[in-house]
């Protein structure tokens, strides 16, 4: 850019010294001065550097601001204020495009069909989308909504219990208005194909996390058959995509989140029971679903999102002794490194703008704001 600059401005010149004033266009007047009239071709060279000259200013100044841009930190501490409590077993979480957040409320676990979805606006004003859903008691765990997803005016949810894939239409549905029927919600198996697949003995499915891919087809980490399932968009065709591998002790790895960073699927693992420790990973996964370690010894690992430099910000489900322990889970970065502790049994996390966290915490029935 500056040798341009130099360019131009040593023709103008060596053009001006070349230049022969023509007799005519000199003029004496009364009181003897002399007066040029310069030639227009001249005034063109003149016009053409005076503009060549501003934009060289103007992009040297662009790049000056451009290679001053401060990136935005990854957290090293988090801030947490309560946002909604009183909730029913929530465990998932998932952002629409106008900043609500969508919850799965697993519900008593009473068999009273009671598990439910609930939109709540920025405000933190709560309206019930769908109700009706099992929710049962297994080895003191209440268990069947797991997490949901939204795009395009579309609510992803999964039930683990039945597994059950549910794809509702929200377009249309606004702080205040009563609940749909359950049974108007499109409704697609995903159980039924895992078991079939006889992954682990005995049998089992709990499909629990999903992500949409590059390829526009949804992710489903199934936690109990330890696999990630790959579902056509266009069609709803299940295939395998990806089995997730067993602890160092030859525990099943319990996928519990799934999320694309634009290159690779990244899946957090709870572990199963005796939930040491330690044995917990995250896993990577290429496109063509390779898979491979991405950290290590961490600890009942539940949820995942990606800060805005697209690392994952993990959730740990707390430490187990005859049960999991009040005020052990923590959200913690890729390494392991604690971001905010004292927590109850976390499970589900989403980032909202640049530096804001929304996290649902399991055993206390509440979604927490975080920051930094």
């Amino acid at each position: 850019m500056l040798a341009l600059f130099c360019a131009v401005k040593f023709t103008l010149q060596k053009h001006a010294r070349s230049r022969v004033i023509p007799s005519d266009a000199v003029h004496t007047s009364r009181q003897s001065t002399t007066r040029l009239t310069v030639p227009s071709n001249l005034k063109n060279m003149k016009k053409v550097f005076l503009s060549l000259t501003f934009l060289v200013l103007a992009l040297f100044a662009q790049n000056c601001v451009t290679d001053h841009i401060v990136p935005i930190p990854e957290p090293t501490n988090l801030t947490s204020n309560p946002f909604v409590s009183n909730l029913k077993a929530p465990i998932g979480i998932a952002l629409d495009d106008n900043g609500n957040i969508w919850v799965t409320e697993v519900g008593t676990g009473t068999n009273s069909n009671d598990g439910s979805i609930s939109m709540i606006t920025p405000s933190g004003q709560k309206t019930l989308f769908v109700t009706g859903l099992q929710s049962i008691t297994s080895m003191g765990s209440i268990e069947g909504l797991t997490k949901l997803l939204y795009k395009d005016g579309k609510l992803y949810f999964l039930h683990g219990v039945s597994g059950k894939l549910y794809i509702a239409d929200v377009s249309s549905f606004h702080a205040g208005d009563s609940p749909v029927s359950l049974a108007g919600i499109p409704v697609h198996d995903i159980g039924d194909f895992v078991r079939g697949k006889n992954y682990t003995d005995p049998v089992n499915s709990n499909p629990f996390e999903m992500v949409f891919g590059p390829d526009n087809n949804l992710y489903i980490a199934d936690a109990g058959g330890n696999v990630i399932i790959k579902r056509e968009q266009g069609t709803g065709a299940l295939s395998e995509f990806a089995l997730i591998p067993k602890t160092d002790e030859g525990n099943e790895a319990v996928p519990t989140g799934i999320v694309f960073d634009g290159s690779k699927f990244i899946v957090t693992t709870l572990t199963g029971f005796p939930f040491t420790p330690g044995a917990a990973k995250i896993f990577q996964i290429t496109t063509a679903g390779f898979v491979s370690e991405y950290k290590t010894n961490l600890t009942t690992l539940s949820g995942i999102a990606l800060s805005v430099n697209n690392k994952p910000i993990v959730l740990q489900h707390g430490t187990f002794d005859l049960g999991f322990e009040v005020g052990t889970g923590k959200v913690v970065d890729e390494n392991g490194n604690t971001l905010l502790d004292g927590l109850s049994q976390p499970t589900d996390i989403v980032r909202s703008g640049e530096r804001t966290y929304y996290l649902v915490s399991y055993k206390d029935g509440t979604i927490s704001k975080l920051s930094y």
